[in-house]
This record gives structure tokens, C-alpha cells and sequence, in this order.
């Protein structure tokens, strides 16, 4: 669910195909709260605002030893580096 512009996430100890290429797009250039709640959410606030708005973003992941942290990082990573792919090849 999201706090303002904090989202908590629980790992829920499998995998759910809700990190593709289908959820990138939708999350893609949306403003937060447009699209249910989603690390991709997040990712595109802190892209957009580094991007459009040129100030450096930080996003903070903490929890106890298991919660995810490292797949929530590698999922945020995977959506930054594919909305930066698909910028930097626009025409």
C-alpha cells in the first residue's frame, strides 16, 4: 500500500508475474496513486524527477534479513534500466 510517496511491500515468499514488460508500461510516466501500488511505482517517481526535473532522487529500501530487500532492488533496477533503454533509443 502506499503512504504518500512510501510504499510497504511484504515478500511474500514467491514469484508473481507482476514485473514484466506488461507492468512497466503501465507504471511508465504515471503519476503515483494513478496505478495500484507497485515498486514500479516508485521507481518511475524517482526517474521522472531526476530526468524531467534534474534533482538526484534516493530511494531507501530497509527491512529485516528475508523481507526482499535485495529482490526489491534488482526489481527497481530492472525498471530503471529499461525505461532509460527505451529513452535513450527514442527518435
Amino acid at each position: 500500500t502506499y503512504i504518500g510517496s512510501i510504499l510497504v511491500s511484504v515478500n511474500p515468499y514467491r514469484l508473481y508475474n507482476i514485473y514484466g514488460t506488461e507492468q512497466v508500461l503501465q507504471y511508465e510516466g504515471r503519476a503515483l496513486g494513478e496505478n495500484p501500488p507497485h515498486l514500479f511505482a516508485i521507481a518511475n517517481v524517482a526517474y521522472s524527477k531526476v530526468m524531467d526535473a534534474k534533482h538526484n532522487q534516493c530511494i531507501i529500501i530497509s527491512g529485516e534479513s528475508g523481507s526482499g530487500k535485495t529482490e526489491a532492488t534488482k526489481l527497481i533496477l530492472r525498471y530503471l534500466a529499461a525505461v532509460s533503454q527505451k529513452r535513450s533509443t527514442a527518435p
